[in-house]
């Protein structure tokens, strides 16, 4: 267990946050955001990422946990695998749920804050029941909290939803659900929101607010951004975008393909040998945001930080959403924002170097945003008004 300025003996923290990602990065990037929003507020705060490890990870002066990594296999979430690519066992499970629970413990956090779960990540409740378990029988207990992006994953078992109900019912304070009411609703993919609809607090949504820096290698200026996220899946979208270039009316621009640390070294390598003159293939940078700054047009997957981000810069847009497995929550927010005119979705289904440069001709055309705000008129304070709710929900156990 790798520990950063946790805690000394005795102490305890404010607020202790649990992340896990098993794909993609985008979980893990959102909640390093509100975790540096809670430490720069004052308040001590712990994140705990039970994630492959990110490179460059930005959390402040927060501290920081990392446990035994475990990941998703494929894209069907149906199994954890350890940092090695191999199956967990029953062993590896009781080791890791042993070390989370002595680490709650050891901090005795006055607010739990847990990403997704109940709602998602129901592989990680081996840990995650006895971590809640413990938690409601401390004195005083925590104030414990869900950590929801905007849209949930559309899921027709009845049963398994029924639980999400139960489960959160049983242990959860809150939910915070980091997106917009006005935008996008929990009921669009959650059809039994009204039963913890008094538990429910929206904050806007989550975006990075962390000063641009200029990249030192003058990277960005004029260049189509092409990104992957985490580099887990996406693989048609650079394949679209190596052979569609010459397509494009940017055809003479520089494309500059970025490619997330979970794609294999192999794939990567086989990409950059590829990539034909004017397309440059590297992998994910720290200063994305400021390279979407200096671009000219993006060319992206669909996930939550990348969108707010391409939105932020406010350049052109071309989202392709990642729909594989069963996934159906950026298909949902990229459809919406293409209704207001904020970007160019092609669906990826229907993805080809055709299509694409198809799409970059209308996202040209179309400018930046349309005839929206560079935000697409969403409310983007979650950073802020999660620490207000979190300040409130330590009132009350200080009570």
């Amino acid at each position: 267990m790798n520990e950063r300025a946790a805690a000394r003996p005795g102490e305890t923290v404010d607020v202790l946050v649990y992340v896990q990602h098993l794909l993609g990065i985008g979980h893990l990037r959102r909640a390093a955001v509100l975790v540096r929003s809670l430490d720069r507020a004052g308040l001590k705060t712990v994140l705990v990422s039970g994630g492959m490890p990110v490179e460059g990870l930005d959390i402040g002066a927060a501290g920081f946990v990392q446990l035994p990594p475990a990941r998703a296999m494929d894209e069907t979430f149906k199994i954890l695998a350890d940092a090695h690519g191999q199956p967990v066992d029953e062993a590896w499970m009781a080791a890791r749920r042993d070390q989370l629970c002595a680490l709650y413990h050891k901090l005795r956090p006055r607010v739990l804050i847990v990403e997704l779960f109940p709602f998602g990540r129901r592989k990680m409740r081996f840990e995650l029941l006895p971590l809640l378990d413990a938690a409601r029988e401390s004195h005083p207990r925590p104030q414990i909290l869900c950590s929801m992006r905007d849209v949930l994953v559309d899921d027709k078992n009845a049963e398994k939803t029924a639980w999400m109900i139960e489960t959160f019912e049983r242990y959860f304070d809150l939910v915070l659900l980091h997106g917009d009411p006005e935008f996008l609703p929990l009921e669009r993919s959650f059809s039994r929101t009204h039963e913890i609809a008094n538990r429910l607090r929206y904050t806007g949504y989550v975006l990075d607010d962390a000063p641009l820096a200029d990249p030192a290698d003058h990277a960005g200026r004029g260049e189509v951004i092409v990104s992957m996220g985490g580099g887990a899946v996406g693989a048609p979208l650079i394949e679209a975008a190596l052979a569609g270039r010459a397509q494009t009316p940017l055809k003479d621009a520089t494309w500059r393909v970025l490619i997330g640390p979970n794609m294999p070294e192999d794939s990567f390598q086989a990409i950059i040998a590829r990539a034909p003159a004017g397309i440059l293939v590297e992998r994910a940078r720290p200063d994305f945001r400021a390279l979407l700054a200096g671009g000219r047009l993006s060319i992206s997957l669909g996930g939550y930080n990348t969108v707010l981000e391409v939105l932020a810069a406010g350049i052109p847009a071309v989202v392709v959403p990642y729909s594989g497995g069963t996934e159906t929550e950026q298909t949902l927010r990229a459809r919406l924002l293409a209704e207001r005119g904020a970007l160019t979705l092609v669906h990826e289904a229907e993805l080809s170097p055709a299509t694409l440069a198809t799409a970059v001709r209308a996202a040209l055309a179309r400018g930046a945003g349309g005839q929206m705000s560079r935000l697409a008129g969403l409310d983007t304070s979650g950073a802020d008004r999660t620490v207000r709710i979190v300040r409130e929900r330590l009132a009350i156990v200080d009570s």
